[in-house]
């Protein structure tokens, strides 16, 4: 099957799964082509089975925004008539499954017929697509989708809640490389072990304001001063200076780093004790199921999908939000003893496991042979 992705190709969620999904995809035998305005980040190898297309959205003085839907559609008819593309698959409603409808209907103005699979993840339906400005079209672009699938529970609940859909939703979750997570830590245990008995607590974000991460910060400060510990803190976005700022205020600044992206993440994770995710909202929350692959238990809000993947009590903690007083009691509770804490992490991982990619990439293949069926 030749299968054409277009997503966001950057180092959030649904960008990560696209990515991840399309390598797999090509290693079960499937050519696969990105279409992008960037590389995906993860992309770090083409091979035969693995193609990426750059769209280019040119700069035109009556334009104050450039009009990328258009560029992209563009795209998207260029690169399934070259490559004679079974089907695609489009991450994020808007603009993507927007850009990919009208790119079929040109298609089927040349006699091709392509079936279109959308995946939503969460911001092109709880922030994004549930503004005025944009509610009917992303109401539009889901219901002209083929099929349409997301990414836990609650978040076809909040769709089916918010737009007039007329679609089916399959729930299909964020995945894991298990292996890849099993690999990093029997390397992790490898290195020369650290004397120092502080602890590792570890957040990764795109640093929005959706995430909280002042609260991040405030539940390290209350920890920090019960339990020998430092912070952890992956990611870029517009909170991240004042964050920065906000540690310096605090007196902690010596005690947090900040890494900004990397592509290390396993191995980041691999020397951490806890993970905190106090955000406002999660669709998923593929940070905490990173975590708990790498033998972290998580603290989070109970907010979205997050109570899908940590199970309270089991694989860490879930408290309302904005609760940062028991945020903080709970992961004092976790660290302060070491028996507690290596139960908390040995069940992460075994709760991670049910995520693993090779459980869940063959529920995407089934979508796809099944819109392909619907096409004959």
């Amino acid at each position: 099957m030749k299968i054409a992705i277009v997503c966001y190709p950057t180092f959030g969620g649904s960008g990560v799964l696209a990515t991840e999904l399309g390598i797999s995809l090509s290693k079960h035998g499937h050519e696969v082509h990105f279409i992008a305005y960037e590389k995906p980040v993860r992309l770090n190898k083409l091979n035969d089975g693995l193609f990426f297309h750059q769209v280019q959205v040119p700069n035109y003085p009556l334009f104050n925004f450039a009009p990328y839907e258009l560029a992209l559609s563009t795209k998207l008819v260029e690169v399934v008539k070259t490559n004679s593309i079974d089907l695609m698959h489009v991450h994020y409603a808007i603009p993507h499954a927007y850009a990919a409808y009208m790119a079929k209907k040109m298609l089927k103005d040349q006699s091709i017929n392509v079936p279109i699979v959308t995946t939503l993840h969460g911001t092109d339906i709880t922030l994004v697509g549930n503004h005025p400005s944009y509610k009917t079209a992303v109401t539009f672009s889901i219901n002209k989708s083929d099929l349409v699938t997301c990414v836990s529970k609650s978040l076809r609940d909040d769709t089916l809640d918010q737009f007039e859909i007329t679609k089916n939703i399959h729930v299909i979750p964020n995945f894991i490389d298990i292996n890849k997570y099993n690999i990093q830590q029997a390397a992790c245990l490898e290195e020369i072990p650290n004397i120092s008995d502080q602890l590792t607590i570890t957040h990764i974000s795109n640093f929005r304001p959706v995430k909280n991460i002042k609260h991040v910060i405030n539940i390290f400060n209350k920890v920090q001063k019960e339990i020998n510990s430092k912070l952890i803190m992956i990611g870029e976005g517009p909170d991240k200076e004042m964050a920065e700022q906000f540690c310096v205020d605090l007196g902690i600044s010596e005690k947090v780093e900040f890494l900004g992206n990397t592509n290390q993440v396993e191995k980041k994770l691999c020397h951490s004790d806890l993970f905190l995710l106090p955000s406002r909202t999660e669709s998923f929350g593929l940070a905490a199921l990173e975590a708990m692959a790498s033998k972290v238990p998580v603290i989070s809000s109970n907010a979205g999908g997050l109570s899908e993947i940590n199970i309270h009590g089991e694989t860490g903690y879930l408290t309302n939000v904005d609760d940062i007083e028991s945020m903080s009691n709970y992961a004092i509770s976790i660290l302060k003893d070491p028996k507690i804490l290596e139960e908390f992490k040995l069940r992460a991982f075994k709760k991670a496991e049910s995520f693993d990619i090779n459980r869940i990439v063959p529920l995407y293949e089934e979508l796809y042979f099944k819109a392909l069926e619907g096409f004959k």
